[in-house]
């Protein structure tokens, strides 16, 4: 992927608002278990960095997907995963289907304030007993007149205890698992909507993440993404964008946690020498930043396919598993380095470690993404893809 003048502008304007107006707060947000999303978008959406492949009908840029890769990899300069997270959803995982699907009339009420950083949003899929399997979700809209009535829940929700709205997938009815669900947009101040409870969590703790819970919430049925009973592929297609965007937003992340170990085992003196100098450790960092080289690589290979209009489902799977293992290989090996200072809370190793955590299972588990992989590899024991299998292989991805 080559890189032009207007990536590289792109790339330092990210990173100087991440360098000013993220990381010299981080660490207050993550004591309060949350981060000022209005404020923060509010910010965003002034510099345009809100709807960078968005059409610009809607106040967005309408750049292709390779600039949104690199805005995520300058997000990555954060010291922190929790706020990369959180405007990536913004960004990258609950619109992409209202962008590309919604009316007009959705997309200009919606999309727009969303873009211009007014209004906050969350992506609504997973339930307590489906997470990864997202066929399986509980959550039903009946229709009643104009509107849709919804009931169920939804878990660990980003932005949830602060969005305006949430991109929702719902069953809207009987049938085949992947035929009956749709996309709705759902204002989280309505009616029935509970979303109070803020989730505890390992990691990402900038990050608000709520459990959401649904009594008979009335939404317009013009609230469709789409049409009916589409949900499952276009949640697919937001799968595609998500999983690049959450590859991209850990390069610079990992280059940050090796540069800042080389520097801390430099200056570390132990047994009569800098701890640099044992060879076991300058070889196992170079071995990690041959790593990260390889998985910037291949987002940068999946970015070429995905803005060529190829489908891209294989490698942007590879890329998903790829930043979730090398995160986590990366960070653990880094602590180990920096002994019992790495693993003191304010520290950006320790930080590092527990948040990259949520990687090999947010927006897609490893074995998901095996399965993915070795589906389109035509692989899967007992089964062989026929050609007809092909389109449904693809939504599935």
């Amino acid at each position: 992927m080559l890189l032009t003048a207007e990536h590289r502008s792109l790339y330092d304007t990210t990173k100087k608002f991440v360098q000013q107006e993220l990381n010299p707060h981080i660490a207050q947000w993550e004591k309060d278990g949350v981060f000022p999303a209005r404020e923060v978008f509010g910010k965003m959406g002034k510099l345009g960095l809100l709807g960078i492949t968005r059409p610009e009908k809607f106040g967005g840029l309408g750049l292709d997907y390779s600039y949104e890769v690199i805005f995520g990899q300058a997000l990555g300069n954060c010291i922190g995963g929790s706020l990369p997270m959180a405007i990536g959803v913004q960004t990258s995982m609950a619109t992409p289907a209202l962008a590309r699907f919604g009316s007009d009339e959705l997309r200009s009420e919606f999309l727009a304030p969303t873009i211009a950083g007014e209004r906050v949003c969350s992506l609504a899929v997973s339930e307590v007993g489906s997470g990864s399997d997202v066929a399986s979700i509980k959550t039903t809209a009946r229709k009643d007149g104009g509107d849709y009535v919804i009931n169920g829940s939804k878990m660990w929700i980003t932005n949830g205890t602060q969005s305006d709205w949430a991109c929702m997938l719902v069953n809207t009815g009987e049938g085949k698992v992947h035929q009956n669900k749709s996309l709705i947009v759902v204002p989280m101040d309505a009616k029935g909507v509970d979303r109070k409870t803020r989730l505890d969590k390992l990691g990402m703790r900038a990050s608000d993440t709520a459990m959401i819970f649904l009594d008979e919430v009335r939404v317009p049925q013009r609230y469709l993404i789409g049409k009916e009973g589409m949900g499952f592929t276009y949640q697919m297609l937001q799968f595609q964008e998500e999983r690049l965007f959450g590859a991209a937003s850990g390069i610079d992340s990992l280059f940050n946690c090796i540069n800042e170990t080389i520097e801390y085992t430099r200056q570390r003196q132990a047994f009569g020498g800098p701890l640099i100098d044992n060879q076991y450790i300058h070889f196992r960092l170079a071995e990690l930043r041959t790593e990260v080289e390889s998985l910037k690589a291949l987002v940068y290979q999946a970015t070429e396919e995905y803005v060529a209009g190829r489908d891209a489902s294989m490698l942007a799977s590879m890329c998903k598993l790829k930043v979730g293992r090398v995160s986590r290989e990366v960070s653990d090996a880094c602590l180990q380095f920096w002994g019992g200072q790495g693993y003191m809370t304010e520290s950006n190793v320790a930080r590092c470690f527990r948040d990259s955590r949520l990687i090999s299972i947010g927006g897609g588990a490893d074995e998901i993404m095996l399965g993915i992989i070795c589906k389109m590899m035509n692989i899967l024991p007992g089964k062989k893809k026929k050609p007809a299998d092909e389109a449904a292989t693809k939504a599935a991805a």
